[in-house]
This record gives structure tokens, sequence and C-alpha cells, in this order.
């Protein structure tokens, strides 16, 4: 078995799809021949809990906790709500922000790069020097966002003669909210030159999707692999599909990912025909903005809303696999192209048909029409979504919803633990 120190801050009980994939990576590495050694903070500040996915973590793994200052800690003692929602990436239009939301989103842009973690980094790297050294660990994988963890990967391997993958679950400068962090000319440069320092710094480099790929392979000739997220687990034969005509988003529902042009749609439809009016039903599992909510008291759905928050990973799962038709939306942006939700892959494999709205030209666009799991649309294309739509409800009517999907081995855990698994030992 060949030890490997993975570097993350996202663990359980934390909640939410940052935590997932190592998880599950960690879950399958040990078949492939690979130990796992996981450094995690000790008293993290997550914006979202699921004691759940504590039940997940073998006992025969080895985990090293370290304490680490969280910014957002002491922000929250200005403004809990404030610190709460730019931790959970809640962050409203800037003409809806208030001056304490401004304030504080520069102060995290310029004085806190990478980011909020930016104080673990030193702390870290002198524990596990001490480590690598006593256990003679040869690969360390750094997890981000945050980003800044790929700053105590670089630093050990310019301390330790060691190989260091960097795994990137989001990219760095081209993600959308980093335009909301209110940088400055000098910080967005310094941002710039960090990213560049790690990408030409690590041995291997791994992404989410395609398009980041490409974007990363114009800063470094290192190597750059693709491994998404994935699914993990089965869909139960005898769940029972709601006997409604649900249409539920799973996971945080932005302001900026706000679709109104489904809104109109649904709102229509309703006001046109009494047994889609009487039959709707409108799911959202997770965080969602207020904006959000507002949209669809103005467009009349409220009386159609089931708003649950946030659930535990188990209950998303099962509101996923009894849903009629299940929404992937995504902000209409040439930065959010490569942006290739998790809850993509557990859609897939729930056989519910998927309507998703976003950018021109997408990866999410790709995996949905080679694998036959759902429909794409963009942001203007209203009478396409309306016939998608109404094609959906006269099967759901007809009991004969359901997807015919094809070729998703591929994204299950294991199959992408075994990809990761040939980075490391080869």
């Amino acid at each position: 078995m060949k030890k490997t120190l993975v570097i993350s801050y996202y663990w359980p009980p934390a909640g939410g799809p940052g935590v997932q994939r190592w998880l599950k990576f960690v879950k399958y590495l040990p078949e492939f021949g690979v130990d796992p050694i996981v450094y995690v903070p000790e008293n993290p500040n997550y914006p979202v809990i699921d004691e759940s996915l504590l039940d997940e973590i073998s006992e025969t793994i080895t985990i090293l906790k370290q304490p680490i200052k969280e910014p957002y800690r002491m922000a929250s003692v200005v403004s809990k709500n404030a610190a709460q929602n730019i931790s959970k990436g809640l962050i409203p239009t800037e003409r809806k922000q208030s001056l304490i939301q401004k304030l504080m989103l520069y102060i995290r842009g310029n004085f806190f790069i990478p980011d909020a973690r930016k104080n673990w980094v030193k702390p870290s790297v002198t524990f596990l020097s001490d480590y690598i050294n006593e256990h003679q660990i040869q690969t360390v994988i750094t997890t981000g966002p945050p980003h800044s963890l790929h700053l105590i990967g670089m630093q050990l391997k310019a301390l330790h003669d060691l190989k260091w993958i960097a795994d990137f679950r989001d990219p760095w400068t081209t993600i959308g909210y980093h335009k909301k962090l209110r940088l400055n000319a000098i910080s967005k440069q310094k941002h710039k030159n960090l990213e560049k320092k790690v990408l030409q710094s690590a041995d291997e480099i791994i992404v989410t999707s395609f398009i980041t790929k490409a974007e990363f392979e114009d800063i470094t000739q290192k190597p750059v692999h693709v491994i998404t997220n994935g699914y993990d687990h089965n869909v139960e034969n005898d769940i029972k599909l709601d006997g409604r005509f649900t249409l539920s988003h799973i996971g945080s529902l932005l302001t900026d990912r706000n679709p109104e042009v489904l809104w109109k749609v649904l709102h229509e439809l309703a006001r046109e025909n009494n047994s889609f009016k009487s039959m709707l039903q409108i799911n959202l599992i997770g965080n969602v903005s207020k904006e959000v909510l507002l949209s669809l008291e103005e467009f009349e759905l409220n009386r159609h809303l089931n708003f649950k928050g946030y659930v535990s990973h188990e209950k998303a799962i099962e509101y996923q696999c009894k849903s009629q038709v299940l929404l992937l939306l995504e902000i209409d942006s040439e930065e959010t192209r490569c942006i290739i939700p998790g809850k993509l892959f557990e859609y897939m494999v729930s056989g519910r048909p998927i309507i998703a709205i976003g950018p021109h030209d997408s990866d999410v666009e790709q995996i949905l029409t080679e694998t036959n799991t759902g429909t794409y649309f963009l942001g203007d294309q209203e009478k396409e979504l309306r016939a998608t739509i109404l094609d959906h409800f006269e099967a759901f009517m007809h009991n004969n919803l359901k997807s015919k999907a094809i070729g998703l081995q591929q994204y299950s855990r294991k199959a992408l633990t075994k990809k990761l698994s040939h980075l490391i030992l080869n």
C-alpha cells in the first residue's frame, strides 16, 4: 500500500458537495493499493453540517487534525447573516449589497489572498513536514477550494522529495464569484501569480471539467487530467414516485442562478392548463436566495412551492429518486461553462429526466447529450423549454415519465477512484 497524504478543508461533518468528492475517493483508494492519510482542520467553520456523512468514514483511515483560525467566525460578530451568506456563496448582486456586505467582501477579497484560510498554511506546513519525515510519505494531494491548501502542497513540495498532485474542484481566478470579491488591481494580479505558480509547481493537476483543463493548459506545461465528480448509490426500485408533477432542484440556488424563464413558462402553463396547475409542485431542497423566492412569488408560483432548505445527503438522494423531473440551473456566463455540479451525476443515476438551463457550449450540455439523461436549454429558449415541460407532463399523466440513460458506469465513484489511483501509483 502506498501512503498518500490528502489535505482537505471540507470533511464530515461538513455537508454540501465540497466534502463528497474526497470522502468517496478515500473510501475506495485502499481497494487500489493506496493508503490515504487525511489532514483536515480541527475546528473548522463549515457553512452546512451533515452528521450522516460521518458514518461513511472507515475506522481504518488515519485522520490528522490541526487547529485553524477562522475569519468568518470573527466576522460574524459584526454581522452573522452577512458572514454566513458569504461563506455559503449566497452573495447578492452588487446593487442589492448592504454597506456591511460590500465592506466584508472587500476585506475578504483583498486582505485574504487567496482566501480566508490562508493563515492555516504556515502551521500546517510545519506540522506536516515532521509527519512526512517520520512516516516516509511520498505523495501529497491538495484539494481546493479553498485554494490556500494548494500553497501547503507547494511549500511541502519545495521542502521534501515527494510527488504533489493538485486537485481543483473548481477553477481559481475564472470562477464566477471571483468577480464579486471587489478585488483591486493589485489583488487581482496576486491571485493570477499564485495560480500560475501553483499550476507550474505541481507534478500532476486534476480538474473536474474539460473546459478547465483547456484553461489550465494555457498556463502550464504540467499534465492536467480530468476526473469528474460521480455517483455512489444505487436507486432503490421500491422508491415510490411523487403523485404530483414535481420539479425538484437539489442544492444551493443563488441569486445569479434565478431561472426566470422557467418561472415564466410554469406560470403560463399553470394559467392555461387547469390539470397542470393542480398537479404542479416545485421542490427547492437546499439554500435558496431571497431573490429567487421573490421571483416565485411574482410569478404566482409560491402556492406550488415546497421549500425544504438544507437536508442531509441521504435525504437529498431520496428527493432525487422520487421526483418526476430534476432541475439543474446555472448562471449564464462564460465563467460557468466549466462548472459541472456534483449533483449532476447523482441526478443521472436516479432515473429521472433532467431539465438543465445554463450557458452555451458547457460541459454539462455535453454530458447530458452523451448519456441521454436530460435536455439542455439556453436562457432564451423559452419555446423549446415549454414544449419539453409539456411533453414531460403528458408522459407523467400517462405514468410513463422516465429517462433512458446510457454509459453511466464511467461516472461511478469506484471507477473514478481507479483512475485517480493510476496517477498516484505511476
